[in-house]
């Protein structure tokens, strides 16, 4: 098993690897549980950044006076990373 991104593989499960693996999971579902088990790290990665960068963000463009902060988490991040001072992890360091 290979996991890639963006075309670049990033690491492999041996066939050793994989039946350790199976040895708790049924073989059957282990493809579309591997997916889920990316999937959930990623979605989870995500949730605990947007909820930093909610809670950093609210009061200042509450007092910026932005008469309507969006409740959807993508036009709220639009409307974050739109702002003149908003700087990148990279750009703050």
């Amino acid at each position: 098993m290979k996991i890639s991104v963006n075309d670049e593989e990033l690491f492999s499960l041996s066939e050793v690897q994989k039946k350790v693996i199976k040895n708790d999971i049924h073989e059957e579902i282990f493809d579309e549980d591997m997916k889920r088990r990316l999937q959930y790290i990623l979605m989870h990665k995500y949730e605990q950044c947007f909820k930093r960068l909610k809670s950093e963000w609210e009061p200042k463009l509450s007092s910026k006076g932005v008469p309507m902060i969006p409740t959807n988490p993508d036009a709220f991040a639009e409307l974050v990373f739109s702002q003149q001072e908003y700087k990148t992890r990279s750009q703050r360091e």
